[in-house]
């Protein structure tokens, strides 16, 4: 899938990406990096239990220092080429709409504007000081199709700053599901599912379009999860079938639980459920632990595709 934002400023588009990205979650730093030639290489600097806690209500980063120690732990072991790099927030902290339009400005200033205002009675926080990105989906002469990301001003504040006190500096910002979807590089439709701690994210691609986004908030008791999850992928594979008039083969995943307890989760037998990025075998300065590439693999997808030319 072509890269969906790059920052949260008006209207940012995808190019020049720095070719060194990091993931922040609640288990630590997961730093990637694509030298000029050769695999991308990774590094992973756990952070105690509590030190983040995503969110979209209340302070995310419990220990700063720590979280900034653990962003220098994981990126420096990679020599990056700059100090610029992408950043990779959970999904819990950013919204993700699709939005219809008769039409929309042509500006990105005055774009955003517009969709600040659409988004007022959308979200729980403060829409005029919020972070917001958007790629326009499709355009025809009497509809605009728009994917837009918003998360509240401190959130992204906190976490910009945490990479700056690393000495490092958020040249781009993506939410980990958008970012994973890059590493699809295929035109057919494909569905995926992102699991973060409590969090469900399912994503409905066809080429260069977005057809769903959806993420839940799964339950804490195991068998109340096992039960959402099930219900929530049965769910997208139906309005898969509608939307395309075929069933989903195959279900791309991305998670801290492995592909095979997924699959014993979703309980299909007429959907292989397959990873979504592949453990990588080689370019481990640190042992990952069982934290999921897909974010950062999907963030530097377009750098390693030109190494590979």
């Amino acid at each position: 899938m072509a890269s969906i934002f790059d920052r949260f400023q008006a209207g940012s588009q995808s190019a020049g990406r720095p070719p060194t990205a990091v993931e922040l979650s609640a288990t630590g730093a997961l730093a990637a990096a694509v030298p000029l030639s050769g695999p991308p290489v990774f590094a992973f600097a756990a952070l105690r239990a509590g030190s983040l806690v995503p969110g979209i209500e209340e302070t995310n980063l419990r220990a700063p220092d720590a979280v900034a120690n653990a962003i220098r732990a994981a990126l420096d072991p990679l020599s990056p080429r700059s100090r610029a790099i992408t950043l990779v927030l959970p999904d819990a902290v950013v919204r993700v709409f699709m939005l219809d339009f008769d039409a929309l400005p042509s500006k990105p200033a005055e774009a955003i504007s517009v969709l600040r205002f659409r988004l007022r009675k959308m979200v729980p926080f403060d829409v005029e000081h919020a972070g917001i990105s958007y790629q326009i989906l499709s355009r025809t002469e009497i509809e605009v199709r728009v994917l837009a990301a918003i998360l509240p001003g401190p959130v992204l504040a906190e976490y910009e700053s945490s990479v700056r006190s690393a000495g490092y500096e958020p040249g781009a910002v993506l939410p980990s599901s958008l970012a994973a979807l890059e590493s699809i590089d295929a035109l057919e439709a494909s569905i995926a599912a992102h699991l973060s701690g409590n969090t469900l994210t399912t994503t409905i691609s066809a080429g260069e379009d977005l057809l769903l986004y959806r993420t839940l908030e799964l339950p804490e008791v195991h068998e109340l999860r096992v039960a959402e999850i099930q219900r929530d992928i049965a769910v997208a594979a139906a309005y898969f079938e509608d939307k395309l008039h075929v069933r989903p083969p195959r279900l791309h995943y991305a998670g801290t639980a492995s592909r095979e307890e997924f699959a014993h989760w979703v309980d299909d037998p007429d959907m292989e459920v397959a990873d979504l990025v592949p453990r990588p075998e080689t370019g481990l300065t640190t042992s990952l632990g069982e934290v999921n590439i897909a974010g950062v693999a999907g963030a530097l997808a377009s750098h390693v595709r030109a190494v590979a030319k």
